[in-house]
């Protein structure tokens, strides 16, 4: 069976354990915590970052958008890009918008600081990385639910990777019960139908040891 190494709370990794789910790809999730740098787990990624795709045949997929980009070529049965040229290229732009500005904006000031710090023992949280953290969320909200008033997803008429890029930063950030849901019902609707979808049901059971999710999480009503 293919394996995928991933860490959790992680958004790329998420991507791809979503991406996998779409498709129907049955596959073993293997844990990793990329900082402590196993010498087995640098043979497959020397950059030492999840995720890393490892298929049936020992073809070896490493890093976050080649794990993205491989498995839309690989098996494209089930795409999550539209065929036409400027549609892919909108899925591609709002997906980039949340795998790499709200990552830097908003996961890695929350998440990065309150939670892996935590994990891998890198120190105390940095309070003003927390607080940009916080006020730049809502402004991403805000564009979720400028995107969602005018397309039924948010990429245009049919569910994609643009929709799963978010989600899963949204998810990321909900473990951590940092998403002001009052503040936009919108993004609220659309993610609480991104949540119904069984694609998304493992990400809702992740369960960190001695760090647990807010009772909400998991909870498809909210």
């Amino acid at each position: 069976m293919r394996t995928l190494y991933h860490h959790p709370i992680h958004a790329l990794s998420r991507t791809a354990r979503v991406m996998l789910a779409e498709k129907g790809l049955p596959f073993e999730p293997v844990v990793e915590r990329p900082w402590e740098w196993r010498t087995d787990f640098l043979k497959l990624n020397p950059a030492a970052e999840v995720p890393v795709l490892v298929e049936e045949d020992g073809t070896v997929v490493a890093g976050g958008l080649a794990v993205i980009e491989y498995l839309e070529e690989a098996y494209p049965d089930t795409p999550l890009l539209p065929r036409e040229i400027a549609a892919r290229a909108e899925v591609r732009r709002v997906a980039d918008w949340f795998l790499t500005k709200f990552e830097r904006e908003v996961t890695e000031n929350l998440v990065g600081e309150k939670l892996i710090k935590r994990l891998s023992g890198q120190g105390h949280p940095f309070a003003p990385a927390i607080r940009a953290g916080l006020a730049n969320v809502t402004y991403h909200l805000d564009y979720i639910a400028f995107l969602s008033e005018r397309r039924p997803w948010l990429a245009g008429p049919v569910f994609t990777l643009a929709d799963i890029a978010a989600a899963v930063q949204l998810s990321c950030l909900d473990y951590i019960d940092n998403v002001p849901w009052d503040r936009s019902p919108e993004a609220k609707d659309w993610y609480a139908r991104i949540k119904s979808r069984p694609s998304f049901r493992a990400l809702l059971a992740d369960n960190i040891t001695g760090c647990p999710p807010p009772r909400h999480y998991a909870d498809l009503d909210f």
